[in-house]
């Protein structure tokens, strides 16, 4: 038998389906920046409590089907940037082909002693340093990535340049030293404090992390990039096919965690 306790928890998970399944329904049949019902709306059409309501918002905020603004209400989210594979493209490049205006804010741009895996990616000496640019990412003012780049010494130059409202690899031209190739790897993981502050979004809100080595046209590294994308926000589309045996696998991604 089942005793009460079970019996209301049963009763809890269906009014949360029931409830997820009617919003889903109105995400569905609405556009980006229409407004939902508020939870004392939704508490009050299902017969249930506050928490009831809101527990259901947030799964669909978790989803990225929602945003919700302090003292605005719940609205319907934009749906997130997909990114074709195969094109080395800049941030700047990728969002104005997109006709977005991308912009950064610049959170540090410096010469500091190279950390053990910028010393692995860059092919840089024992006590070498290097230059370490932080930004936020933005896309129509919308913070959409965090991006952490660390470049080889002879490119302090770039520090020079507006790295705010211009293209880095724009900057990196300019001074002689061309991306041409890049290697990397996805991974995830949950935003700290400070990322989910940067980034506008909850603790522990999931995040897309994109690797990179770039080299420039001899083949010597020049880059090494880490960007923690909004994972709600930003989608890398992907199409693989069937390798015969005979061709090497390719072994760009590290094989101990990075």
């Amino acid at each position: 038998m089942k005793g009460p306790g079970q019996e209301k928890s049963r009763k809890i998970e269906h009014l949360y389906q029931e409830i997820e399944g009617w919003l889903r329904k109105k995400v569905a049949q609405g556009k980006t920046g229409d407004s939902l019902p508020s939870e004392v709306d939704i508490a009050a059409k299902f017969e249930v409590s506050r928490m009831t309501a809101r527990h259901a918002v947030m799964n669909l905020m978790r989803e990225g089907l929602v945003d919700r603004k302090r003292g605005a209400g719940t609205f319907i989210a934009e749906k997130p940037l997909h990114r074709r594979e195969g094109v080395l493209l800049s941030f700047t490049e990728d969002m104005a082909r997109r006709g977005l205006a991308p912009s950064s804010k610049m959170i540090s741009g410096k010469i500091e002693a190279a950390s053990e895996n910028d010393k692995s990616a860059l092919s840089l000496g024992k006590d070498a340093k290097c230059i370490v640019v932080k930004r936020i990412r933005l896309a129509d003012n919308r913070p959409l990535a965090l991006e952490r780049v660390a470049l080889v010494p002879a490119a302090s130059e770039v520090l020079k340049y507006d790295l705010e409202n211009g293209s880095l690899h724009e900057a990196l031209r300019h001074i002689g030293l061309a991306p041409i190739v890049a290697n990397g790897w996805l991974s995830a993981r949950v935003a700290s404090a400070s990322e989910a502050k940067y980034l506008e979004i909850s603790v522990k809100s999931p995040l897309l992390i994109e690797t990179r080595i770039i080299e420039d046209i001899d083949g010597n590294p020049l880059e090494f990039t880490e960007t923690a994308y909004v994972a709600t926000r930003y989608v890398v589309d992907i199409r693989l096919n069937l390798a015969p045996a005979f061709i090497t696998p390719f072994n760009a991604a590290p094989i101990e965690p990075a």
